[in-house]
């Protein structure tokens, strides 16, 4: 078995101090092998979004460690960090809010292709390439605003613009909460693509359990800043071992429950 891609030890974020601190998460452990879906699970505070923010290294740990390729990326700063960040890319919640409103879509990309260093040519067949993949024209949203797309275009292109650094590792947090169904399953099947086509390790952060059964290879399971269960996504979903977890499956609708009516 090869080595992990990325690997979080002890991993704890404390906001506050004394009897006001609070434990958001909690000596959290795991691994992201290559070209995997790892899904993080768990309700509203439960830690999972915060645990996606130590991830990508936009809030320093309190205690524990991280490392990719099994190089200590616990502390980088400056330069070593922008580099970081090429290698780990993040979609998030709300792909209205991550846009300026000021800027189309072909100047929001085109910031992510000076982190890539292409030249202008090779930039607009990446942008290309990269809103393809997601099933977007360039011909009909490069030059749009923001509030002419739609949820679902709008998380698209975030998503293009993530794959325009090629990165290693995204970290999909709630990257579908706020759509509806039928483009939930549209962009869990984009997802699902770019690990086949680009060789990508996602790490995908959602409450919905049911998504983690729908996208991932295994599941963890946060519960009060801890990992309370992980293991294979059968495994998990199928047998689940912790109360919690038990409880969320519970709550996940069964077509042959009749209490649906």
């Amino acid at each position: 078995m090869s080595a992990p891609l990325l690997t979080a030890s002890g991993l704890t974020r404390v906001f506050g101090h004394g009897r006001n601190a609070v434990h958001a998460v909690d000596d959290v452990s795991f691994t992201l092998g290559r070209q995997e879906v790892v899904t993080i699970v768990g309700e509203s505070g439960s830690g999972k979004s915060t645990l996606a923010r130590l991830v990508l290294r936009l809030l320093d740990p309190t205690a524990g460690t991280l490392a990719l390729d099994g190089r200590d990326i616990t502390a980088l700063k400056g330069s070593a960090l922008r580099a970081y960040w090429r290698d780990v890319q993040a979609v998030f919640q709300d792909p209205f809010s991550a846009f300026n409103q000021f800027f189309t879509v072909r100047r929001l990309l085109a910031r992510s292709l000076r982190l890539s260093g292409a030249t202008e040519d090779r930039g607009e067949a990446l942008m290309g390439q990269a809103l393809d993949h997601v099933g977007l024209s360039a011909r009909d949203v490069l030059d749009k605003w923001p509030h002419q797309l739609s949820g679902g275009q709008r998380q698209r292109v975030m998503i293009a613009r993530a794959l325009m650094l090629q990165p290693r590792v995204l970290v999909a947090d709630e990257a579908t909460s706020m759509l509806d169904a039928s483009l939930r399953a549209n962009i869990l099947n984009v997802l699902g693509d770019l690990r086949r086509d680009y060789d990508m390790t996602i790490l995908f952060i959602t409450h919905d359990i049911g998504q983690a059964c729908y996208v991932s290879d295994r599941v963890l399971v946060m519960c009060q800043g801890r990992l309370v269960e992980q293991g294979p996504t059968d495994e998990v979903i199928f047998n689940p071992r912790h109360e919690y977890t038990q409880r969320l499956l519970a709550d996940v609708p069964r077509l042959h429950d009749t209490t649906l009516g």
